[in-house]
């Protein structure tokens, strides 16, 4: 049997973030620059259920059996293995390499285990729907997130843009114009389920002013929805300023974030923003794709470990 082989992108979301757990609408896009990708070869001289684990961007080197059964990429293959019907798997070398940055927002572990749960159902003859990758991914975030809004592993499995509310079916929308979003990494990690917790008891503490600023985040993704349908990029500048500063007064902001977004802004970017769970990780800007270099050059020289352009809507 040949090798077989799954590849997943990343993501960025681009309005929405936090707002998205309390019901309220986001956007989010792939971001196919970057990827994360598996790899299984059948082990011939290995035992039925053996499974050997390489995966070097996330340290490890050992079998299923070795990790914990609440590791993420344990329980992706065994609700893998569990959802085709098959307890005892022939024996297979799993290799899983990733470039996406990990804990910056840009859905690493989403892609990682989409990656997982395609190729060990092809591998065992038995592929599994996006739908169904998508149910068994979402089950993964719980244990990298505590309460994932679920836009990670939407966007990642079906790599396309999505408007996205939670408990209500996904909607794809067009973008008419593609435009350039720029991404600049803080090089601090940002772990998702930390931010989303603090978010948490902040609410708790102040309902009344964190429903509104979630309800304020949500009227900025529909008018931005409406933007990119109608090609009205240039709209969605202003939007993610306004976005920011909801992010910031819900504190989930950093001196580092707000320091690469000026250099954004005072290199010619028309709007930016951080992008995901905060603290670290991402922001994000939105370029005219003749400046979008010379942008991330600014953003580089003020301390932006990567940067990545990624043109949204364009096939």
């Amino acid at each position: 049997m040949p090798a077989i082989s799954a590849s997943a992108p990343g993501k960025i979301i681009l309005f929405g973030e936090h707002a998205v757990v309390y019901g309220e609408p986001a956007i989010a896009v792939p971001v196919t620059q970057v990827q994360a990708k598996a790899i299984i070869v059948p082990n011939p001289v290995g035992t039925s259920g053996e499974v050997k684990i390489v995966a070097p961007a996330i340290s490890i080197d050992g079998t299923l059996n070795s990790l914990p059964v609440d590791h993420p990429i344990a329980k992706a293959i065994h609700l893998t293995l569990e959802n085709v019907g098959i307890s005892q798997p022939p024996a297979f070398n799993l290799k899983i390499s990733s470039t996406i940055p990990i804990a910056a927002g840009l859905g690493s572990g989403a892609a990682i285990t989409v990656v997982i749960i395609r190729a060990v159902s092809l591998f065992l003859g038995r592929p599994l729907s996006d739908e169904i990758v998508n149910e068994l991914t979402f089950e993964v975030e719980k244990i990298y997130h505590g309460t994932p809004s679920g836009i990670d592993n939407t966007v990642v499995t079906y790599g396309m843009p999505v408007y996205f509310v939670r408990g209500r079916p996904i909607e794809a929308f067009t973008v008419k114009r593609p435009f350039s979003i720029l991404i600049g990494d803080t090089g601090i990690s940002s772990p998702t389920a930390v931010a989303v917790g603090d978010v948490r008891k902040a609410w708790e503490a102040q309902t009344e002013k964190f429903n509104q600023l979630f309800k304020s985040c949500g009227e900025i993704a529909l008018q931005a929805r409406r933007a990119i349908e109608s090609g009205d990029v240039e709209v969605l500048g202003p939007l993610m300023d306004e976005n920011q500063a909801l992010l910031m007064e819900m504190g989930v902001s950093s001196p580092e974030l707000e320091s690469l977004i000026a250099t954004a802004k005072d290199a010619g970017a028309l709007g930016a923003k951080l992008s995901g769970a905060g603290g670290g990780g991402n922001m994000i800007a939105l370029a005219d794709s003749a400046e979008a270099d010379r942008i991330a050059g600014a953003l580089e020289r003020a301390g932006a470990t990567r940067t990545i352009i990624t043109q949204v809507g364009k096939s």
